[in-house]
Parts: C-alpha cells; sequence; structure tokens
C-alpha cells in the first residue's frame, strides 16, 4: 500500500511519528554505552520528515541530544586506545556517530530560520539553546576526527564559524549556559584551540589532556577585526572558508577577507606556569589539572602548547616532491635489535615517501603491519630502490604527526633524529642489579645537537642524573659512565637525554 503526502503530512501521521520517537526515548531510559547510535539516526531522520510546530520539534531534539551525548561520551574513551589507521568496523562506527551528530547539527540550525521570519517573535532563549547544542555537537565531531587522525567533515567549520556569527549578531555569545557551563565564546574557543594546537601531532592521550586543560583553563579571548597590537602567538580566522585558523606569521588573510584576530599568548603563558608548578612538584589535582598532568609526559605536552599557542614559527625549509620507496622499522625495542644485529629485521612495513626535506620526510603506507604506530615514537627509515643508499643506512627519526582518512590509508611525518644509531644497555652505578634498560645512542650532530644523546623509554631518567653506566657490546665490550645534562625530546613513548661524559 503507498502512502501519498497528503497522508504523510496528516495531523495522525505525525501524531504517529512522534508516539514512535518518544516510545523509542522511553525504552533507551537509563541505558549507557554506544551501542544505540544507528537507532538514533533513524529516530532523527524520521523527526526531520515529520511536520510538527518547531517548538515541539525543539523538545524531542533537545531529548534526543540527550541520548547522543550519552552516546558520544561513551565512545570518546574507546577511541584513546585504537591504533591507527583505525580498522573498518570501527570505522564504520565512528561514521554513524557523526551521522547523528550532523543530523543534530544541521536540525538545530534549521530551528534557527524562525529568526529570520519578521512575523514570528522568538524567546531568546530559543536561539540560544539551539546554538549551543549545535556547538556542542560540532565540539564532539572535532574531537572525534581529532582522536581517529581524521579530517572534519566538509563544511564543518563554517558552519562553528556561522554559528558564532549568529550569536554575536544576536548578543548571545557571552551569556552563560545552564548551570553556569560555558558561553557560546567559551565552546567557539575551546574548538579552535584544539585545533590550533596541531592534533595530528599529539597522541590520544595527550589530546584528551589538551581538551581538559583547556576546559580548565576557560580561556577568556577576544575576537578582533583587527590584528592586536604588541602580542603574541596571533591567529585568524575566514568565517567564509572551511578552515579552523591561521597563524599570522605563517600566512596573511587575503586582502578582500572579513577576518576575525585572536591572541593565544595567555593561554600560552599559563600552560608555561602550570608546568613550572608541576616540575616544582604541586600535584596535578591542586591546579585542577587531570592526573594525567602529573606523568613526565604531562609538563612537556604543556611546554609544546606553549610554543604552539604563543610563539608558533613558520616552516624551517620547503619540502620536495618525491616517489620511492623505504623501509619502517618502529619502536624502540625493535630498533634496539635492528642496530645490534644491523640485519634486516622481519617486522617491517613499506612506505612511499611522497616529499622530504633537510629535516624529515612525509609518507604513505603501502603495506605491511602498522597496529604499533603511535605519534611520538621512534622509528627507523631505509630508502629502496633506485634511492637506496650505497652503504644501506637506516636514517633514525621520530613520528611527528599522523593522518588517516580511511581504513587503507595512513599517512606520517617524520623528523630526522641522526643518521644512524648504536644500541646500548643502561643501568645507574648503585642500581645495577636491577637490570638493564636497552636504548640507543645517537651521535652529536652540531650545532643542533653538540653532544651525544640517549633514547630511553619514557619515565626512566631524569635530568642531570650522574653515574649513568652505558655498556656497549661491539667487536669488545666497552663501559662508560655518563652524566644526562639535559632533556632534548619527551613523547609518551620515548625520552632523548643529552648526555656528557660523567667526571
Amino acid at each position: 500500500m503507498t502512502i501519498s503526502a497528503s497522508e504523510h503530512n496528516s495531523p495522525s501521521a505525525a501524531e504517529a511519528s512522534v508516539k514512535r520517537i518518544l516510545e523509542w526515548l522511553a525504552l533507551t531510559h537509563g541505558r549507557t554505552g554506544s551501542g544505540d547510535a544507528d537507532q538514533l539516526h533513524r529516530q532523527l531522520l524520521l523527526l526531520r520528515d515529520t511536520p510538527i510546530p518547531n517548538f515541539q520539534r525543539l523538545k524531542l531534539l533537545d531529548l534526543l541530544f540527550g541520548q547522543a551525548e550519552r552516546i558520544a561520551n561513551a565512545e570518546l574513551p574507546r577511541l584513546q586506545e585504537i591504533s591507527l589507521p583505525i580498522s573498518r568496523k570501527q570505522r564504520q562506527h565512528v561514521r554513524i556517530l557523526l551521522d547523528v551528530l550532523e543530523t543534530l547539527t544541521q536540525d538545530y540550525f534549521n530551528t534557527l530560520a524562525e529568526l529570520f521570519d519578521p512575523e514570528i517573535e522568538v524567546s531568546p532563549r530559543t536561539p540560544h539553546t539551539s546554538l549551543r547544542r549545535a556547538m556542542d555537537t560540532i565540539a564532539w565531531q572535532v574531537r572525534i576526527s581529532h582522536l581517529i587522525a581524521a579530517p572534519p567533515p566538509s563544511g564543518l567549520w563554517q558552519q562553528l564559524h556561522s554559528a558564532f556569527s549568529t550569536a554575536r549578531r544576536l548578543g548571545l555569545e557571552d551569556t552563560p549556559g545552564p548551570q553556569d557551563s560555558g558561553s557560546i565564546r567559551q565552546i567557539y574557543t575551546a574548538i579552535l584551540l584544539a585545533a590550533t594546537a596541531q592534533p595530528a601531532a599529539f597522541s590520544a592521550m595527550e589530546l584528551e589532556f589538551i581538551g581538559s586543560f583547556i576546559e580548565c583553563t576557560t580561556p577568556d579571548i577576544a575576537f578582533l577585526e583587527a590584528p592586536p597590537l604588541n602580542r603574541d602567538g596571533i591567529f585568524w580566522i575566514d568565517p567564509d572558508r572551511d578552515f579552523p585558523a591561521n597563524a599570522l606569521i605563517r600566512r596573511t588573510p587575503p586582502p578582500d577577507a572579513k577576518v576575525l584576530y585572536f591572541a593565544c599568548d595567555s593561554i600560552a603563558e599559563a600552560a608555561l606556569k602550570l608546568r613550572t608548578e608541576l616540575l616544582q612538584g604541586v600535584p596535578a589535582e591542586t591546579l585542577g589539572l587531570p592526573p594525567f598532568a602529573d606523568t613526565p609526559i604531562g609538563p612537556s605536552t604543556l611546554l609544546r602548547l606553549n610554543r604552539l599557542w604563543g610563539h608558533p614559527s613558520k616552516r624551517r625549509f620547503s619540502r620536495r616532491r618525491q616517489s620511492y620507496r623505504a623501509n619502517l622499522c618502529s619502536g624502540l625495542g625493535n630498533l634496539w635489535h635492528l642496530m645490534k644485529s644491523l640485519e634486516t629485521p622481519k617486522e617491517l612495513s613499506e612506505w612511499m615517501v611522497i616529499n622530504e626535506s633537510p629535516d624529515g620526510y612525509s609518507m604513505m603506507h603501502m603495506s605491511g603491519n602498522t597496529s604499533h604506530l603511535r605519534v611520538g615514537d621512534i622509528v627507523a627509515l631505509q630508502a629502496l630502490g633506485d634511492h637506496a643508499e650505497a652503504t644501506p643506512t637506516w636514517h633514525v627519526c621520530i613520528i611527528r604527526w599522523a593522518v588517516s582518512e580511511n581504513p587503507e590509508h595512513i599517512e606520517l611525518g617524520l623528523q630526522i633524529l641522526a643518521p644512524k644509531a648504536m644500541a646500548v644497555e643502561v643501568a645507574h652505578a648503585y642500581a645495577l642489579d636491577s637490570g638493564n634498560v636497552a636504548a640507543l645512542m645517537l651521535p652529536s650532530a652540531p650545532p643542533l645537537r653538540p653532544t651525544q644523546s640517549l633514547v630511553l623509554p619514557a619515565g626512566l631518567l631524569r635530568e642531570n642524573t650522574r653515574r649513568i653506566v652505558v655498556v656497549i657490546e661491539a667487536d669488545n665490550l666497552e663501559i662508560r659512565e655518563v652524566q644526562s645534562t639535559s632533556l632534548d625530546e619527551q613523547t609518551s613513548a620515548i625520552e632523548i637525554f643529552n648526555v656528557l661524559p660523567d667526571a
């Protein structure tokens, strides 16, 4: 039996659709977990096709929004544990959740149509609530995209800019949210700050910490029509472009664009101040920070945020397009065995180098296992084919960023640390019975690295540690005693210390 358009739009059909949605909401009451995303999406599409008054649509949207909030909050912690690229099954699950959030975003925008009808009197609460909910769903989409290292859905940044512009036009951008929660300006600022922190260069745990830090700091950032004078860390936004923000030092806005400027030096200084307090032994809880801040990588993450927000820099070298294959060996343990035996390991992945500069590579995965790859981990790269060196060389690098647009594709950005490394074992002079630790010794590379460096698992050593015993097993057994002078690099996977002979 075919239902005509008039029957579909009849009051009885609309009532039946509303009843179905309410029945589904009753069934989901008290549920936890993220398994209802597909059903929630069906209810949203049903509501979209149901001709009911706007006030009734908003009530149902708000109820469905609560279910989306429950599902998103259950899914986000799971995304912190995945490897890249995420599996096809996981990406399909994430895709459904993103479809839910995208539908909610658009439907909340649709409820604002009455703002442009002069014959309808709209309560200020209606646009404020709709704008906040739309921005919340955008924020979840951005967070999910960062965690799976994928670009946000097309048009998402323009929607975000549009929501903020509408709030400013209505004078609602600084109105507090329910129960004194953040204003629309603070939601907008938090999303922009997370995006300008180069999320592809952080691990999932670091990304969640950055989000918590921004939320705890609640920065008061002003958006101006001209660049602020005597400020550092200036960024600009073009509301008509589908892009978050650009650092002014890297790119100037088009002359005919109506852009907004904002400065990040205040929150950059806040990150540096909190880092100093953490290093002085102040507990993270006392500073209002999550427990991650008490880990060795917490202060390091705050230092990187200070540089990214407060002191953005131009690219040092231009990139040259390339197209040659290379083998990749990843993980400190695998590199240690590789440098010790000098035999080609079995667990390798093959990549296509797509561009390079004097300090690094950008490359695309071709074959081999990638489940163990992590941003911040150490790897070794060996060119193949016509680009292979006369003496096979494994260049030691660190993974700076990762981008994955689909389950079969992942790109990495590598920074070169050294053209070679030496496998060593490390012990402390008064703790030899605790067992040696596999490590790598990197050669000096003046002027950037004037001394040798030790690469160790994160959290095992501190700066200015004396009497570190380094065992080198080559033709003869050699034992050196060194001291760590400074921490040159710190990630969630490894730490690199500059070392000198211990006198």
